[in-house]
């Protein structure tokens, strides 16, 4: 008689396990870094941490994490200064950590391209909410490129040689890439989403901010001004953001 076969157990399909979103914490305070840290950890996401910003310049543009967040005042290098390099090459979004007396430094790390900001002593749960609004704002989740376009996703966006991809957060100008904030992202999809139509600075401010920060006139102004300085560095004719004095601006590309 034919022993009987044992068969071996077919093995199911292994669950794809997203990849965790990663955070980056800058601040020369210690105790900081380790209690948000572990916040963040507990919420989800991975995390670094950097006690200078010359340390971390470094880190975070040979590994870009998914968000980072700076301290201001610290050694080395402080944060606006951190975040004036790592703008250069880097359009990846950042929350800044503000005393309640650095209102100043607040204006200037908005108008630097920061992309919102937290006043000390703060919540960690307010934390965690402007980092996960932050995240879908931008819509950093990257689709599949290959697979069909999902359902609900906004549509591209072409308006002459401006091409701008919402669900990927990716634009260019004839073909060149052109790495904006997620801020500057959003200004510049306002303005081409109606071209030849004016919007204020109010209008592009509450397109670009959530309702509870604050900015003046200056920084939109700001924004501007580097939205045509990278386009100009992919075309040096570029002019396809029009000022409009005492109304706006507006998209007039071809």
């Amino acid at each position: 008689m034919d022993e009987p076969q044992t068969s071996l157990p077919v093995p199911g399909p292994v669950p794809c396990v997203p990849a965790r979103q990663s955070i980056a914490l800058v601040d020369d305070d210690r105790n900081i870094l380790t209690t948000v840290s572990i916040a963040l950890q507990a919420e989800g996401f991975a995390t670094r941490v950097y006690a200078d910003g010359q340390t971390a310049l470094k880190a975070l543009l040979d590994n870009p994490p998914d968000l980072a967040i700076f301290d201001i005042k610290m050694p080395r290098m402080d944060g606006l200064e951190l975040l004036q390099q790592l703008r250069e090459k880097s359009a990846l979004p950042v929350i800044f950590l503000t005393s309640k007396d650095e209102e100043t430094d607040e204006a200037l790390g908005l108008a630097l391209g920061a992309d919102d900001y937290i006043a000390k002593p703060f919540s960690q749960r307010l934390l965690v909410a402007r980092i996960r609004a932050i995240l879908r704002r931008g819509e950093l989740v990257r689709a599949d490129s290959e697979t069909p376009a999902a359902e609900g996703l906004p549509e591209p966006i072409q308006r002459g040689r401006l091409t701008m991809d919402p669900a990927r957060h990716h634009v260019a100008w004839d073909g060149k890439p052109v790495s904006l904030t997620v801020t500057e992202f959003l200004i510049l999809e306002t303005l081409a989403s109606r071209p030849g139509v004016v919007k204020s600075r109010n209008q592009l401010m509450d397109a670009a901010y959530s309702d509870d920060i604050f900015v003046d006139d200056r920084t939109i102004d700001s924004h501007i001004k580097r939205l045509r300085r990278k386009f100009r560095a992919a075309d040096p004719s570029f002019a396809a953001i029009d000022t409009l004095y005492g109304a706006g601006y507006s998209f007039v590309g071809d």
